[in-house]
């Protein structure tokens, strides 16, 4: 077997044991610390890795966690305008068939139709009371009422005369506009 350098100089004289100890201590050393510092940066970028990981994962759950308290949420205003429709909810009509009246209204672009009596009918159109959208079909709840309702959802307020008089108002002032010009009497055609 060949012998290594470092023993062929000890052989030939050239070195002695002391030095060649030093040597392989050092170099020993070496190894180790290269070997350590590996590990260390090994380490480090596993740790980097990882706390990435973690951070991705704790963002992702934040933006679950805030998906899910927008629909609790949902579900609560849903909740609590259709408690304040059941408690609040009006007769439609006294019972009485021939003094029923018809209530058109319009729901998106669809005209609905309504019996009431005369005298709710009279309250609906004086604005004291709304006509609200509950599940698939209407029903009348008084104005303060149809007030907190379109707070939390306006879709769900579907008449409200207050509201119609002021565009009617709004449109009839946008018609007059020509009305400060004076009509000649003596046109001939």
């Amino acid at each position: 077997m060949a012998l290594s350098l470092q023993e062929q100089l000890l052989k030939a004289g050239l070195a002695d044991k002391k030095k060649a100890k030093q040597v392989r201590q050092q170099k020993h050393k070496q190894a180790i610390a290269k070997k350590n510092n590996k590990q260390i940066v090994e380490t480090n970028e596993a740790k980097l890795s990882a706390e990435k990981l973690i951070e991705a994962k704790k963002a992702k759950d934040r933006e679950l966690n805030q998906k899910a308290k927008q629909e609790a949420d949902k579900k609560a205003v849903v909740a609590q305008v259709k408690q304040l429709i059941e408690v609040n909810k009006q007769p439609k009509f006294a019972g009485k068939s021939g003094e029923d009246l018809v209530c058109n209204f319009t729901d998106g672009t669809l005209i609905k139709r309504m019996y009431v009596s005369q005298a709710t009918h009279k309250q609906i159109t004086q604005g004291k009371l709304a006509i609200v959208k509950l599940n698939d079909g209407y029903e009348l709840v008084p104005m303060p009422v149809a007030n907190k309702i379109a707070e939390r959802d306006e879709n769900v307020v579907v008449y409200r005369a207050d509201i119609i008089s002021q565009q009617d108002q709004q449109e009839s002032e946008n018609d007059d506009w020509y009305a400060d010009y004076e009509i000649p009497d003596d046109l001939n055609w």
